[in-house]
C-alpha cells in the first residue's frame, strides 16, 4: 500500500489520519505545526513525537519536499530557485529582498497556456497544473533555505495563470492563511484577466490582494500581445474589477509591461487614466525585460517617466517598478528561460 503524503492532506484529512492511527487529537495540531511552521522535511524531524511514534507513522506516511535543482543569486540580491516535483516536472520561484519585506514570487502551473507574446514563460506552453501542496511547498522550501530570515509577502506572479488552476490555488490560499498563518493582506494573486474566476475568487478565497496584468489600453493591442483578451476583452475585465469587493484602504494593482512603440505612447497613458476611473487602483509600470530573440524593446527612461506623469496628473497612483534579477532571468516574464520540462539544460 503506498504511503500517504501528509502535505497533500487538508487540515481535516490530517485530523482523520491521526484519529485513524489511534492517536489523540492534539497530535494532529502538532503535526500541522511542524509541517507548516517548523518546515519539517520528514516525520523523523518531529522531535515532539517519541522515536517509536515517528517510526510507526513513517511506516505509512511521509512528508514530501521539492528537490532544489538550482539556486541562483542576482547581483541585486534576488534569488531564483529551480524546484523539481515528484513527477520530475520543474518550476521556478523568485525571492525578492527589500528593506522592509521579503517577497516570494511563486508559480501555480508548470508552464503557461496563455501565450502572452512578451513573456518567455508563455513560450513553454502548459505542462500541468500544480496541486495545492506543490504551490505551498515553494514557500516551505524557500523558507527553510533562507532561515533565519522569514518571508513576509507572497505573490502568485510566477509561472502560470493562477485562475486557470482555480481550485488548487484557492485551496493553497486557505492553507497559507490558515496553516502557515500568513495574513491575506500580504498575499497577492495576479491574473491576466480570467473574468468569471475573478468574481469567484472573491466568493471562495480569503480576501487577498488582486493584481491584473493589463498591459494595453485598446482591445486591438491587447489581442495582439495577450490572446486571452479575445475571450475576455477590456470592458468585461474592467467591469469585473469594478465589481470586485475591495476592503477599505486597499486597491487593485494593475501591472503594465511597457513595450517600446506598442503600448507606451502618451495616448495610451491618457486612455489608461480613463479606463481606471471608478476603480480603487494603483498602476505598476514595468519597463519590458528583454530576452534572447525577442521582437520587443524596452522604452527609454524618459518615455516611462512621461507616461507615469500623465497617470499621476490624472490622479492615478503610478509606480515604476524596478525589475530585479534580470541577470539571472528572474524578472517579470523571464521565468523558465533555460530549462525544459523535468530536466536542467
Amino acid at each position: 500500500m503506498p504511503k500517504i503524503n501528509l502535505k497533500a492532506l487538508s487540515k481535516q484529512e490530517v485530523e482523520s489520519f491521526i484519529k485513524e492511527s489511534g492517536l489523540p487529537a492534539f497530535r494532529a495540531k502538532q503535526l500541522i505545526h511542524w509541517i507548516y511552521e517548523r518546515y519539517a522535511c520528514s516525520i523523523q524531524d518531529i522531535t515532539e513525537f517519541s522515536k517509536d511514534l515517528r517510526d510507526a507513522l513513517s511506516d505509512k506516511a511521509y512528508i514530501s519536499n521539492h528537490v532544489l535543482l538550482d539556486r541562483q543569486i542576482s547581483k541585486d540580491g534576488t534569488e531564483k530557485f529551480l524546484f523539481e516535483l515528484e513527477d520530475k516536472a520543474t518550476i521556478e520561484s523568485v525571492l525578492i529582498s527589500e528593506e522592509d519585506r521579503i517577497t516570494l514570487c511563486i508559480s501555480s502551473q508548470a508552464g503557461c497556456a496563455l501565450g502572452c507574446v512578451f513573456c518567455l514563460t508563455g513560450k513553454l506552453g502548459l505542462k500541468r497544473n500544480l496541486k495545492a501542496h506543490e504551490i505551498i511547498d515553494q514557500i516551505i522550501n524557500a523558507s527553510r533555505l533562507i532561515l533565519p530570515r522569514r518571508i513576509t509577502n507572497i505573490v502568485f506572479m510566477g509561472m502560470g495563470e493562477p485562475l486557470l488552476n482555480f481550485e488548487n490555488v484557492v485551496d493553497a490560499l486557505w492553507r497559507i492563511t490558515g496553516l502557515m498563518k500568513i495574513s491575506p493582506r500580504r498575499i497577492t494573486v495576479s491574473t491576466a484577466g480570467i473574468v468569471p474566476k475573478i468574481k469567484e475568487l472573491a466568493e471562495k478565497a480569503p480576501m487577498v490582494n488582486l493584481a491584473i496584468s493589463l498591459n494595453a489600453t485598446t482591445d486591438k493591442v491587447r489581442n495582439y500581445i495577450m490572446p486571452v483578451n479575445k475571450m475576455y476583452p477590456l470592458k468585461k475585465l474592467l467591469d469585473a474589477c469594478r465589481e470586485f469587493p475591495i476592503p477599505p484602504r486597499r486597491r487593485i494593482t494593475f501591472e503594465y509591461v511597457m513595450l517600446k512603440g506598442i503600448n507606451d505612447t502618451l495616448e495610451d497613458a491618457k486612455r489608461l487614466v480613463n479606463l481606471l476611473k471608478g476603480i480603487p487602483s494603483k498602476v505598476n509600470l514595468i519597463p519590458f525585460n528583454p530576452f534572447e530573440n525577442c521582437e520587443f524593446k524596452r522604452p527609454d527612461d524618459e518615455a516611462v517617466l512621461r507616461f507615469q506623469q500623465i497617470l499621476v496628473d490624472g490622479n492615478v497612483i503610478a509606480l515604476i517598478r524596478k525589475s530585479k534579477g534580470q541577470d539571472i532571468l528572474a524578472a517579470c516574464g523571464q521565468l523558465k528561460a533555460k530549462y525544459t520540462y523535468g530536466r536542467k539544460i
